[in-house]
């Protein structure tokens, strides 16, 4: 079996993929994530999951590479990383009592036959009617800012939820564990 190597620095993303078991790298891969024109929130997430996993495969010739991407959709709205506490605030007002689905690219690229395997992961989130107090007493108490939607599942997070829907809760966190499996299985890995 191939090496895994997880083309990410995200610690979700680790966490989550240390789950499994098996022994993996971590090599982050540098490149411009901006949406292109006219490109869809699918489209962007498997296009940069696989850009992600392609960007590294020159670097790592004999494994097997999972690149990963989310986006948070609000309405029509593409909902990034905030950054900021402002924008942050920003993000959770307008989703208060609103639905925000989470689009998961993932892909995995055997870097030896060059053969991937890529798909879209969704989940969406069904939020709580949020006050501004709320709000901001959620972001002091976690700093959500790296995290799209602007808010972390795995923590106080999932007190700003009334619902959730999806078949895999872990492509909320950023890395759809059930789809990696199956694909982890047709590259002949055994799971357990």
């Amino acid at each position: 079996m191939l090496p895994l190597l997880l083309a990410s620095s995200s610690p979700y993303r680790r966490e989550l993929l240390e789950r499994l078991g098996l022994p993996f790298v971590c090599q982050s891969p540098d490149l411009d994530e901006s949406r292109l024109p006219g490109e869809s929130a699918l489209e962007l997430v498997q296009r940069l999951s696989r850009e992600k996993a392609q960007a590294l495969a020159a670097a790592f010739p004999d494994h097997l590479i999972i690149g990963s991407d989310q986006v948070a959709v609000l309405g029509e709205q593409i909902l990034g990383k905030p950054h900021t506490f402002e924008r942050a605030r920003e993000q959770l007002a307008a989703a208060s009592g609103a639905s925000v689905s989470f689009l998961t690219g993932l892909t995995l690229l055997n870097s030896s036959t060059g053969q991937s395997q890529t798909d879209c992961v969704p989940f969406t989130v069904h939020m709580r009617e949020l006050s501004m107090a709320g709000i901001e007493r959620y972001l002091h108490a976690e700093q959500p800012y790296d995290c799209a939607g602007s808010f972390k599942a795995e923590g106080l997070g999932v007190s700003l939820f009334r619902s959730t829907e999806g078949c895999d809760a872990t492509s909320l966190i950023g890395l759809p564990l059930i789809r990696l499996i199956d694909m982890l299985i047709n590259e002949g890995y055994a799971i357990p």
